[in-house]
């Protein structure tokens, strides 16, 4: 019998216990009651802060909050911030030349840009920022940093970093710059292999690759895309540079929580230009379109990806105007990429199909250390100086002949200096031999 009561008083508590949990779920509150929580706070704010600010000042930084919390690419652009991304997408802008990211919570470069103030000072592809001047990064928005960074050309800005391999920050003084971006080079290696370099993927960029794989269509055996450091830019320019090279099948889709976000990207034989071998080359600081670039190359059999793990931003980001007239708009991911297998970018990146670090080629110019003459005593040393001004003028002379020498080669000694270069090239010549 005590048994039973004991069952009993259990069972009772069990659906007690129960009742409660069901009354706490059902306390979430309603949409009108979170308005109305919110309304309290700007009316607080507004009636009882420190400093008197303007209503559509709260309403603004309520915005900005909202966005920043909800991953580190969503954000409000005001009608400042979204002015400067639609001039920094026509290829030109004002600042240092760097793209960062947020990774594992702190302020990174992804890439540095280049041909700008920050490429020139040595800024490195993920470099961490510790200070902007004398103001901690902790908890600041790319958008604040940015924001922070960017001023009038030629005013100087300290940066505090930390770089892999240092054993203490390093500050780095940079003179703002206009960044003027030539978002692709191109260049010949040897007589048949075409090198093509895509820095950032601005809205000119199918139509520059275009011009260049038309211009060297009849030398052409090979070509090396190098997407080193780029740090992404136009979808639109990513899948039609994809398209450039493979004549069918899935390039990109890209899927979020709405159906409506659903999107599949196919490429277009009418599109293709050319079928020779290629490699890719990508390291850390290439990221969100170039990653696309890479992978669908990767995915589809048609180059072979060399380098390093890419930075592995794989999140859609769609504008969202929230006024009439345009001029304000916020920056909402609404989904994530999906390359031709399936396989999902966002913090993964592209691993590559051969793994090559950067420097110098190891061994190209190793030190002699066998006895010379010039390590006797009594060595000619009129000669040794005569030869020394011999070889001085030489290098002089070859100085100047470099520097006239057309800037569209890539010579032996510059490959020897790329050692990620240097083996996709052994790797290209030899899809070259075996393609014929």
């Amino acid at each position: 019998m005590q048994k039973l009561l004991l069952l009993v008083f259990i069972v009772f508590l069990g659906i007690s216990f129960s009742k409660e949990v069901v009354d706490v779920e059902e306390k979430i509150p309603s949409k009108l009651e979170s308005l109305s929580k919110l309304h309290q706070v700007l009316y607080q704010i507004e009636h009882s802060y420190v400093t008197d600010i303007k209503f559509h000042k709260i309403i603004d930084k309520a915005i900005a909050g909202v966005m920043s919390e909800l991953d580190a690419h969503s954000a409000y652009m005001n009608k400042k911030s979204y002015k400067k991304m639609n001039t920094q997408m026509k290829g030109e802008f004002g600042g240092l030349g760097i793209v960062i990211g947020i990774r594992k919570g702190a302020l990174t470069v992804i890439s540095p840009i280049d041909d700008t103030p920050a490429q020139k000072a040595g800024i490195q592809s993920e470099d961490i920022i510790l200070k902007i001047e004398e103001q901690s990064t902790l908890k600041m928005t790319i958008d604040e940093a940015v924001s922070i960074m960017r001023g009038k050309p030629g005013t100087p800005i300290e940066i505090t970093i930390v770089r892999k391999g240092e054993n203490k920050p390093l500050k780095v003084n940079i003179i703002r710059g206009i960044i003027k971006v030539k978002s692709v080079k191109a260049k010949t290696i040897g007589e048949d292999i075409l090198y093509l370099r895509i820095a950032s993927f601005d809205n000119n960029v199918q139509k520059q690759l275009i011009k260049f794989l038309n211009k060297y269509e009849k030398r052409t055996k090979g070509i090396v895309l190098d997407l080193r450091n780029n740090p992404g830019g136009s979808l639109d320019q990513s899948i039609k540079t994809v398209d450039l090279f493979v004549d069918e099948g899935v390039i990109v889709s890209q899927k979020g929580r709405s159906k409506e976000n659903d999107e599949f990207y196919n490429a277009n034989a009418s599109n293709t230009l050319t079928k020779v071998p290629m490699i890719v080359l990508v390291n850390g600081g290439s990221a969100s379109a170039s990653e696309i670039v890479s992978g669908a190359l990767q995915d589809l059999k048609r180059a072979i990806v060399i380098g390093e793990t890419t930075f592995g931003k794989g999140s859609v980001q769609a504008l969202m105007p929230i006024i009439a007239d345009r001029s304000e708009a916020i920056k909402l991911t609404i989904a994530k990429y999906y390359l031709p297998s399936g396989r999902t970018i966002q913090a993964k990146g592209i691993i590559p199909d051969i793994k090559s670090y950067p420097g110098e080629v190891p061994g190209k110019e190793e030190d002699d250390f066998s006895l010379k003459e010039k390590d006797l005593k009594k060595h000619l040393e009129g000669e040794l100086e005569k030869t020394k001004t011999e070889e001085e003028k030489k290098e002089s002379k070859d100085k100047k002949k470099e520097d006239e020498e057309d800037k569209t080669i890539i010579t032996d000694e510059k490959i020897l200096e790329d050692n990620q270069l240097k083996t996709g090239i052994d790797v290209l010549r030899a899809l070259i031999l075996t393609n014929r």
